[in-house]
């Protein structure tokens, strides 16, 4: 896809943007939508968690349908990682602090979730599959803080327009996209993806649905998942999670 096969409808107020991306879907919406809302009322982060929606921050989703082989969709969340802290990092202030990756795709200013991203499925009654990648940014406002320490970029004098910053992440997740699609891609991805990577050689917990297990976050394999090296020196390889830093 290139940056012309993109679209954009922003409105004013909506439950979710994830939400409105998958009715256009079900109505027959082509791939490469994006879906901006000044508000939502419903929003959500990964498993069900709700996510409080301000005004003045960036809410945005994408539509996807069908972008790649059910094979390759594993990589897809790194891709997105990239770009939006790509995205974030071109608008902050010279010295200001590093925009950093947490394992998935959580974006980190010192420590603080400045941006969470939700990566959905669905499959369409006609057989094909639509992904939604949503991201909310906090621009101005800081949600209630839940897991994580929370930050607004303004935290950091980034005074940058939620409209604003969604033309660099526009930009940014089209470039990312078709370098992910094409021959060699994911490798490159998966290059810059440690390269912003945050706690590479720390001591984490992973909270999985059923135990935590605690180990030396040692980065990720070549198809994103994370490396745990346990205390008795064995390599876990986890596929999902929530990492936190000791």
């Amino acid at each position: 896809m290139t940056l012309d096969d993109f679209r954009h409808e922003a409105l004013v107020e909506t439950s979710s943007t994830n939400t409105e991306c998958f009715e256009r879907a079900r109505k027959g919406a082509l791939s490469g939508l994006w879906v901006t809302a000044a508000r939502q009322t419903g929003g959500r982060g990964r498993r069900g968690r709700p996510w409080t929606s301000d005004a003045g921050n960036l809410y945005a989703s994408l539509l996807l349908i069908d972008p790649a082989p059910i094979e390759r969709l594993g990589s897809l969340p790194l891709a997105v990682a990239v770009a939006v802290q790509a995205a974030i990092a071109s608008v902050m202030p010279p010295g200001s602090p590093a925009v950093r990756i947490k394992w998935p795709n959580d974006i980190l200013v010192e420590r603080k979730k400045v941006c969470g991203i939700l990566v959905e499925s669905e499959t369409l009654a006609d057989g094909r599959q639509a992904i939604v990648i949503g991201c909310g940014i906090n621009v101005a406002a800081a949600p209630d803080a839940g897991l994580y320490p929370i930050a607004r970029l303004s935290d950091y004098g980034c005074t940058v327009s939620p409209a604003d910053l969604f033309a660099h992440l526009f930009r940014e997740m089209a470039d990312i996209l078709r370098l992910w699609d094409s021959a060699n891609g994911i490798g490159e991805i998966v290059a810059r993806w440690r390269k912003a990577a945050d706690g590479v050689g720390e001591a984490i917990t992973v909270n999985l649905p059923n135990q935590s297990i605690s180990g030396r976050f040692v980065g990720i394999d070549d198809t994103g998942l994370l490396k745990l090296q346990t205390d008795d020196g064995g390599m876990r390889l986890i596929a999902a999670g929530d990492v936190f830093f000791e």
